[in-house]
């Protein structure tokens, strides 16, 4: 099970926040707000911003700092804010991070260099040279469907001796090396955090420190609860509550796997954001939104 609630390091249930759009693309302010105060009355832990579901590769400097102003001056003062800078360089990442230093984030978030492949070394320079600049600690978010560049457990192992880098967040869905991390002797601030919403009960159950979750913007609930349970060692309610979380991920079942277009389509319906994606085209039909509809209505969230 996870670890006292009392250590100061990185942990907890992370919605990783979508950002609400017209159709023209324009952040949505009061949309935003609204599903930011959703989650932060929900008792999240912190916020993932600008990440794979908040759309921050389509999204401009400028655009990434509005989204971050509107949660941190939404949010309650106890959460912390996550900024994720995905670049394709180190400069960039190291550029972008100078831009958001000004904004005070609790984290840095950042992947792999990404489009050419890169090796093992390059990536402990890419990351050693990012924790060595930022003026906050750093996540590693290992998310290789992306990247298309595995950060392989050895280099997160010796990652995690780097002391301003905080944790990793791991999207993989590669279970076996996140058990095998979580249950390797790392020094106590690198905290492992799961990032695919099927195994958060498997990761909280052997120790994980907390979760990441994109689709945790429809329903939030069951990832609190999970967490509480874990810290008080209640295995079968932890169960219980992932039996819930594989219920919501339906709503990306039906619609082959379309995951962000899926949680958009699904707060359409709730009210907390309109259906459109930054790349319009990959917009749900509403043929699709009739489908999440329906889970929707079978768990009794409309």
């Amino acid at each position: 099970m996870i670890k006292s609630e009392n250590e100061k390091k990185l942990k907890g249930v992370i919605p990783a926040i979508i950002v609400p759009l017209a159709k023209d693309g324009q952040i949505d302010r009061d949309s935003l707000i609204k599903q930011t105060d959703y989650l932060s009355s929900a008792g999240v832990h912190g916020f993932f911003i600008n990440g794979t579901t908040g759309e921050g590769p389509w999204l401009s400097i400028e655009e990434k700092k509005k989204v971050y102003q509107i949660v941190k001056q939404t949010k309650k003062k106890h959460q912390f804010l996550c900024a994720a800078c995905i670049r394709p360089s180190t400069e960039m990442v190291l550029k972008e991070i100078e831009i958001f230093s000004d904004l005070k984030p609790d984290y840095i978030v950042a992947v792999t260099p990404y489009y050419y492949s890169v090796s093992q070394d390059d990536i402990l320079y890419h990351f050693t040279k990012i924790a060595k600049e930022s003026p906050v600690p750093v996540i590693v978010y290992h998310i290789p469907q992306n990247t298309n560049n595995n950060i392989a457990l050895t280099t997160v192992l010796e990652l995690a001796n780097i002391e301003n880098i905080a944790g990793v967040k791991d999207s993989s869905g590669n279970f076996v090396n996140f058990s095998r991390g979580c249950l390797s002797q790392v020094p106590s601030h690198f905290s492992w955090i799961q990032g695919e919403d099927y195994l958060d009960a498997a990761a909280m159950n052997i120790g994980a420190d907390g979760m990441v979750t994109g689709l945790g913007n429809v329903y939030i609930e069951p990832y609190i609860e999970m967490y509480q349970a874990a810290l008080s060692n209640d295995l079968k309610k932890v169960n219980n509550m992932q039996e819930k979380i594989n219920s919501i991920y339906e709503i990306i079942q039906v619609t082959d796997i379309k995951v962000i277009p899926s949680i958009k389509g699904a707060l359409s319906l709730i009210g907390r954001s309109d259906k459109w994606m930054k790349m319009v085209s990959k917009t749900l039909s509403n043929k699709e939104i009739d489908k999440v509809k329906e889970i929707l209505k079978n768990m009794g969230l409309l």
